[in-house]
């Protein structure tokens, strides 16, 4: 494998560890009240955040519904496809 099909599996890796902590984010905020929620949250807030907030300013919570997410889930699962397929098409062709 190239050092380019390499650094695409890294990011690949990364963005499916990610996904999973927004993941594990998002269905903690059904649990907000409780305490161990809390003391996760409070770690994987900082983490995901960030990526989370670029999506607040585009959907505002509506209802008290916050729909940033789905977007945000919809972005990543494209790049993940795009870093996937890339990472692919290089170790076909032998790259």
């Amino acid at each position: 494998m190239s050092d380019i099909g390499f650094i695409l599996t890294i990011i690949n890796n990364f963005l499916q560890i990610y996904s999973v902590i927004l993941i594990v984010r998002v269905l903690l905020t059904w649990f907000q009240n409780a305490g161990w929620a809390y003391q996760i949250m409070s770690f994987l807030s900082p983490i995901t955040d960030p990526y989370l907030n670029l999506f607040r300013s585009i959907i505002p919570p509506l209802g008290g519904m916050d729909l940033s997410p789905i977007l945000a889930f919809l972005l990543l699962n494209v790049v993940q496809s795009v870093v996937a397929t890339g990472a692919e098409s290089l170790v076909s062709s032998g790259f």
